[in-house]
């Protein structure tokens, strides 16, 4: 398993929102939004708050892939690995559900949790870092797209 970095652990906590990416029976993608996937002691979970298919896909084949996106940063990262779908009242499983509830409320359902066994991890960057020429900062980056999405960040 692949260790997340700070800096990946940073860009999940400021995207909120990740891609989960699972394959139906069918051969097909499924892709689901998350906004429970986190990261402790560098290992990364998500919380099935509302996601039957993912589960039903993870079940039958754990191959994963989450794709995080920072967009103002215009970065993110790839991760791909195994899902494993921890049991209720297992420690781990706990500590995520007792997280979620605590950041959204008791009234959340955490029907699963998902522990993720990383085999790669890939930087993503957008055609704003790789292909500006000169070479623009990540201020000058970040400040471009807040201006774009016409919002300010807090204590601004």
């Amino acid at each position: 398993m692949i260790e997340i970095t700070a800096d990946m652990k940073a860009i999940i906590e400021q995207a909120i929102l990740s891609f989960v990416a699972t394959i139906n029976e069918d051969g097909t993608p499924n892709l689901s939004p998350k906004a429970s996937l986190m990261v402790v002691n560098g290992v990364l979970y998500f919380a099935d708050i509302a996601s039957p298919q993912t589960i039903v896909n993870l079940k039958r084949n754990p191959a994963v892939e989450i794709n995080v996106v920072d967009i103002f940063q215009r970065r993110g990262y790839r991760f791909k690995g195994r899902a494993l779908i921890l049991p209720p009242g297992d420690d781990e499983y706990l500590m995520i559900a007792n997280w979620v509830r605590a950041t959204n409320g008791p009234e959340y359902p955490v029907d699963h949790v998902v522990k993720i066994e990383t085999t790669s991890i890939i930087p993503l960057l957008s055609p704003a870092h790789v292909f500006a020429r000169p070479p623009r900062s990540q201020d000058e980056i970040r400040n471009t797209y807040y201006q774009k999405y016409a919002v300010k960040p807090i204590g601004a």
